[in-house]
């Protein structure tokens, strides 16, 4: 006869969750729990082919990459079909064209919301940010907040969650400074003094999974790592890890402002052929402002969550930035066999 834990897995396989922007960074996290946990996962995204990767997640059919389109009404409704829960994780850093940050983060957010109530999807968790405020100066920040309000408008029961920035394998943060260090003495960024308070990636799906299983009740989660640290002081520790040593240049908001105009210029004049991925000036707005979780919000331990320090996670994936990558380790080693 079959055990207790058999039947809650047919159980949980018959339940259908539906995640936009499964793919990504954080959605891929999150569609691998909720496959470890027993549940059929659709991943929304724009290029299926792109996302075949995600299969092997779970059983033979378990996961599914779908086309979808979360600017139109009708991609939406069809992603969604038989689904007991939603998550959306799509977001842009783009200001400009059909996926802009309007489109996107509010109306896109909320377009999910709507069509989740209209279906009768029992819960839906929807990845946010820290310092979503729509009185902020940044058209991101601003959009992340509207993007909520439209959630909680449709869905009053929805799990929202802020993560500060996130790390991880594939995190779009450290490694993209490590990979700028191979370059020259001088390691420049914006915002040095700016505080921050990384989050693990897993820790994020974590949370967002409890969302889906109805294991936590809704409202707002700001979720943010154990240490909390200026953006100067990240960079220091990243350089340690990655055993290079640079000279971490802060540079003044107006110089960075004047930098990102024209790098958003070039992306501009030549209609997208350069497509800014340095730095724009609406990051340099985000980073007049500490991105760590405020002192009333609830995060990690409502949810009964330890979050992971990133001490013990960059080494892992950081290793590749390293002078001689691998091999930093075994000269390591053979120096101190010498000794």
């Amino acid at each position: 006869m079959p055990n207790k834990d058999e039947h809650q897995s047919e159980a949980s396989m018959s339940k259908l969750v539906t995640i936009y922007g499964g793919s990504g960074f954080v959605g891929r996290y999150i569609a691998r729990r909720m496959a470890k946990e027993g549940w059929r996962v659709r991943v929304a995204v724009r290029r299926p082919n792109e996302a075949i990767f995600v299969r092997p997640y779970g059983a033979v059919g378990q996961v599914e990459p779908v086309l979808c389109n979360i600017r139109d009404d009708a991609s939406v409704r069809a992603a969604m079909q038989g689904a007991e829960a939603v998550v959306n994780c799509v977001g842009t850093f783009d200001a400009k064209g059909k996926n802009n940050f309007d489109a996107i983060q509010h109306e896109g957010a909320e377009r999910i919301a709507r069509i989740a109530a209209d279906e009768g999807v029992a819960r839906m968790v929807h990845i946010s940010a820290i310092g979503a405020d729509k009185e902020a100066e940044s058209q991101y920040a601003q959009t992340k907040a509207l993007g909520e309000e439209g959630v909680l408008e449709h869905m009053p029961g929805a799990v929202i969650l802020r993560p500060s920035v996130i790390f991880g394998s594939e995190d779009g943060f450290y490694n993209r400074f490590a990979s700028m260090s191979r370059f020259g003495p001088i390691l420049a960024i914006a915002g040095g003094d700016t505080r921050f308070q990384p989050v693990y990636v897993d820790d994020v799906a974590k949370a967002a999974a409890m969302g889906v299983t109805g294991a936590v009740k809704g409202g707002i989660y700001e979720l943010g790592g154990p240490a909390v640290a200026t953006f100067r002081a990240l960079m220091k520790e990243m350089l340690g890890v990655i055993r290079r040593r640079k000279l971490i240049l802060n540079l003044p908001f107006p110089v960075a402002g004047m930098m990102a105009w024209g790098f958003d210029l070039a992306q501009t004049l030549t209609l997208g052929l350069f497509h800014n991925s340095i730095l724009t000036r609406d990051q340099v707005k985000s980073l007049k402002s500490d991105n760590v979780v405020s002192e009333d919000a609830a995060g990690f331990a409502e949810l009964g969550i330890t979050p992971v320090d990133a001490k013990a996670i960059l080494p892992d994936y950081l290793w590749r930035f390293r002078p001689t990558g691998q091999y930093d380790a075994i000269k390591e080693s053979a120096g101190n066999l010498k000794a």
